[in-house]
């Protein structure tokens, strides 16, 4: 038993550890966790495939285990992590980070809860406020501009919205990917393409030229912000992944993250997404209900976001953060991770690999 004058040791779970050339954010998560010099835990790597690169990142992740996809549901989740925290003797805190399995991790609060792992994420009513489809809706509340929306689920209203706006739009699908349209073959392309991978409904959005800026920011659950960083994107690859950005002071992208967090009273990570367009004006293109995989730059500039949500979902008080290093910058890289067939044939054959 630690002394009562030492912090417990946290075993914490994070999803999203696939971070390939469209990197999910579990690992810039645990890397952030690894930063803060107050924290001493335990890393569980919860991984979708066999291939997570997480996986076999050894310095990062303690043990790691497969999970069930989201479409197989919350049922089957619930008993996997059972099963996972009586094998590693007890988590403390999960931290999900991917939007399609947020859904579930929601629906099982109350059962993590009892078995004594803490979570901090939205309501389910919070994650339908800000989905791309109530988006609008939510810009008219808070007081936030967004573009021109139209909710589909056919290629006839696919045509007559692109009557309706002759200039470019961006093709979303509900959880992930969007898709720059220029006429009305290039839609309805990406209608099928959203379609086949992520269902229906799709969203239509006018597109708006400018420049993107983004923000990662914690809520506490009040209406309040605990911490904010926002970042302007200065290298992006052909997915449209920012590779690069810099730490930047814009009290209105803030302002704006603020009137997000007012309205639907946001507990937990999100990403805000804005254009900034060439008169100034700032537009609202979506909310990501989780750390984005960019979100170590909060660290490197001073603000440790993950950690703080880590210690609110541990029931620890977390007094807001005001201050970070402007101008903070960071440039992803590809690197080869060496990894034995040993551990690839564990995950494989036994869905899980578990520290020496």
């Amino acid at each position: 038993m630690p002394k009562p004058d030492q912090p417990k040791k946290l075993t914490v779970a994070v999803t999203g550890i696939n971070a390939t050339d469209n990197p999910g954010p579990g690992v810039t998560v645990i890397r952030s966790l690894r930063a803060n010099p107050d924290f001493d835990g335990r890393v569980v790597g919860l991984a979708y495939d066999t291939l997570d690169p997480g996986i076999y990142a050894r310095d990062l992740v303690d043990d790691v285990f497969l999970i069930p996809y989201p479409s197989q549901g919350a049922s089957a989740l619930m008993a996997r992590l059972q099963y996972i925290n009586e094998r590693v003797g007890g988590i403390d805190v999960i931290m999900p980070t991917l939007d399609s399995e947020l859904a579930s991790f929601i629906d099982l609060e109350g059962q993590l809860q009892e078995l004594g792992i803490g979570t901090f994420l939205p309501t389910r009513n919070q994650l339908d406020m800000r989905s791309k489809v109530r988006l609008a809706d939510l810009g008219k509340e808070a007081d936030i501009q967004v573009p021109r929306t139209w909710v589909i689920t056919s290629v006839p209203e696919l045509y007559q919205v692109m009557r309706e706006h002759t200039g470019p739009v961006l093709v979303k699908g509900v959880y992930y990917g969007a898709t720059l349209a220029r006429h009305p073959d290039e839609a309805v392309a990406a209608f099928h393409k959203v379609t086949a991978e992520w269902g229906f409904p799709v969203v239509v959005q006018a597109f708006v030229g400018g420049t993107e800026l983004d923000v990662v920011a914690l809520g506490d659950g009040e209406g309040g912000v605990v911490g904010a960083v926002p970042m302007r994107k200065t290298t992006i690859t052909s997915k449209g992944k920012g590779w690069a950005g810099v730490a930047i002071k814009d009290p209105a992208l803030l302002e704006i993250t603020s009137r997000f967090m007012e309205a639907t009273r946001w507990r937990g990570p999100c990403e805000v997404e804005v254009i900034k367009d060439n008169e100034g004006g700032y537009h609202l293109l979506e909310v990501n209900p989780r750390f984005p995989a960019w979100t170590y730059l909060s660290a490197g500039a001073g603000m440790n976001l993950p950690y703080a949500c880590l210690q609110l979902a541990a029931g620890e008080a977390v007094a807001p953060m005001t201050e970070y290093e402007v101008g903070t910058m960071f440039v992803r890289i590809s690197i080869d991770q060496i990894a034995s067939l040993e551990d690839f044939q564990a995950i494989t054959q036994c869905g899980e690999l578990l520290s020496a």
